[in-house]
């Protein structure tokens, strides 16, 4: 197996599920089905060992990640351990989040310092339309607290949910709870906790480039949205005023890694915002930039 060496990184996939066998047979593998056909895509089984080596071909990392709605529908999510042993399998191309239902009170607490000790960067994502849990709801402090108080990036799914899309009732999933003006209370009251708001967050986008551009430690990834329909206020702002805020991600297996680049690259986009945007920022934001910069000397 060959080995992906920091000083050759081009990019950084912030949102990455997995499509593996146990994936398949956990909650997220039935919901991802309903959320590949939104998208008009086929979901596929891809082994971890399969997408690591995709990545490495791009000569990109990837950040992986799950999701428990546990509390709400009882379906057990894929288990952290999955996420963090895959990780340590391939340290060179993966970072990982671990997954928390924050309706657990202790027992989230208790998950969120194993994260930590699995050797995971962060916790997400976060969804909560499909949690049913405002961000700001004190009850969930320590939380985020504790998150904080470790150094573990937070992200949270902003904006529409495709999971439920077009189904009755939309499965339950309630909207509501993912407007990105939530998380402004969360960065003010937790000015250390870095904050990654995912996807453009429609149709609450205003908010997100807001919180974005006025709280230092909020972030925005562009995950599981064709650049090619970005709004103009998105590329707008994300072209000048919050550059050093945004993040790349695909939200695959969702949204194609290749159509997503593809389709940046057809954007009119300052040559120095791209770079930031692919790969500076998400180096700065895991404190990977001092590896690369080794790496290269």
């Amino acid at each position: 197996m060959s080995v992906l060496a920091r000083a050759d990184l081009e990019a950084v996939d912030c949102h990455v599920h997995l499509s593996d066998e146990r994936w398949a047979r956990s909650a997220a593998g039935a919901r991802a089905r309903d959320i590949a056909r939104h998208f008009g895509r086929e979901p596929s089984i891809v082994s971890a060992d399969e997408m690591a080596d995709d990545y490495r071909s791009r000569k990109m990392m990837a950040v992986i990640m799950s999701s428990t709605d546990v509390t709400v529908t009882g379906r057990e999510p894929v288990p952290n351990d999955h996420v963090a042993d895959i990780v340590r399998s391939h340290d060179d191309v993966f970072l990982g989040f671990g997954a928390v239902d924050p309706w657990q009170g202790q027992l989230a607490r208790d998950e969120i310092r194993r994260c930590k000790e699995l050797g995971l960067v962060g916790i997400g994502e976060l969804n909560p339309a499909r949690q049913h849990f405002f961000p700001h709801d004190h009850r969930f402090y320590p939380l985020w607290e504790l998150a904080e108080e470790l150094g573990l990036v937070v992200l949270f799914h902003g904006g529409y949910a495709a999971a439920g899309s077009g189904r009755p009732g939309g499965d339950g999933v309630k909207l509501r709870f993912g407007r990105p003006i939530y998380l402004d209370d969360v960065a003010a009251d937790f000015p250390s906790l870095k904050i990654i708001c995912a996807h453009p967050s429609w149709p609450w986008e205003s908010e997100a480039l807001a919180t974005a551009q006025h709280k230092a430690n909020v972030y925005l990834d562009l995950s599981g949205w064709a650049p090619k329909y970005f709004s103009p206020e998105l590329r707008q702002h994300v072209n000048s005023r919050i550059s050093r805020k945004v993040l790349f991600g695909s939200d695959w297996p969702s949204l194609g890694v290749e159509r997503w680049l593809e389709e940046f690259d057809g954007l009119d986009l300052k040559p120095e915002v791209r770079r930031a945007v692919l790969l500076e920022n998400a180096l700065e934001l895991f404190g990977l930039g001092r590896e690369v910069d080794s790496a290269g000397t």
